[in-house]
């Protein structure tokens, strides 16, 4: 049986990470790179040409004479953690398949627990921010999941108290097989919610596969087709593969939330799916996939305690 290729990439040892990363100097480096590609940018009047105040670490417009950091307007502002420590957690956090919990993080950074849990929650605002960039296109299969609820007595299914709804998406390719997902929280299942996530996350010109379930009609106002397919008795045909691979993602990922964190406040549940979706949706550039996060970082707008603590946007 040949190797799965996705599975026995190489990705990012920790020794050629501290080669790369080890050093404040060179995260310094690789941030400005990421934050102004072509060269200094003045944030204020655009101007290019400036000089390092080095006594502060600021650099200051030769124009305007606005001064600015280095980490300031990105999701490293204000931070008192140096640049060493939140690169290795951004290590940390993609090339874990899993995830990682926020206590996790704390040991093997050296850093204390809120420390932790606020690097953990910007850095998924940062994979939430970067996912919503780009829209499912091709052939999508969407279904309607639930997080939580009660585990034993009381009712079950769709109506049971407790259960926080959020739609799943996956977009495969000629060959049938997933390229990218997307899970997002929903306020409700009702044809308004669906269209509106749809309108956010789909590709007009998509073919969106759903069960029958009535809401998911929803997004038939937005996309090219949409087809609803009775599942009542697909599930025990072996030769099916309609809903194989979104089932598998849910079941997964529910799986992995389960055993990395144990419990998930609702309000927070956009954050932890977009950090699945987000090492999914790059799995195929496990090594890169540090790079891609800095730079998704480095234009990632601030994310002040006071509004980190909040619930994301649902949509």
């Amino acid at each position: 049986m040949p190797k799965n290729t996705v599975q026995f990439q190489k990705g990012l040892s920790l020794k050629r990470f501290l080669d790369t990363y080890g050093a404040e100097e060179q995260c310094r480096e690789r941030l400005f790179n990421a934050r102004w590609p072509t060269g200094y940018k003045c944030p204020r009047c655009g101007h290019t040409k400036h000089y390092l105040v080095s006594t502060r670490n600021l650099y200051q417009c030769r124009n305007c004479r606005f001064q600015c950091s280095l980490t300031s307007d990105t999701i490293f502002a204000s931070s008192k953690l140096p640049l060493t420590t939140w690169f290795l957690g951004i290590f940390f956090v993609t090339q874990s398949k899993e995830g990682m919990s926020a206590l996790n993080l704390r040991r093997l950074l050296g850093i204390s627990i809120n420390a932790a849990m606020k690097m953990k929650h910007k850095l998924q605002h940062v994979m939430k921010v970067a996912d919503d960039s780009f829209a499912l296109n091709g052939l999508v299969e969407l279904d309607d999941a639930y997080w939580g609820g009660k585990r034993s007595g009381g009712k079950r299914g769709r109506g049971a108290p407790g259960k926080t709804p959020f739609l799943a998406a996956i977009a495969r390719n000629e060959k049938g097989h997933p390229i990218h997902m997307r899970m997002s929280k929903v306020n409700s299942f009702s044809s308004q919610e669906v269209r509106k996530w749809s309108l956010k996350h789909i590709h007009h010109q998509c073919v969106v596969i759903s069960d029958e379930f009535g809401p998911l009609r929803g997004v038939a106002d937005s996309v090219a087709f949409h087809g609803a397919v009775n599942t009542s008795e697909i599930y025990h045909n072996p030769d099916n593969k309609i809903f194989h691979w979104i089932n598998t993602m849910i079941g997964n990922v529910k799986r992995a939330i389960h055993g990395t964190y144990h419990a998930v406040s609702p309000k927070h549940l956009p954050r932890y799916l977009a950090e699945f979706c987000f090492r999914f949706n790059n799995r195929f550039y496990m090594g890169a996939m540090v790079g891609s996060l800095i730079r998704y970082s480095a234009v990632t707008k601030p994310m002040p305690q006071r509004i980190l603590k909040f619930a994301e946007d649902e949509g």
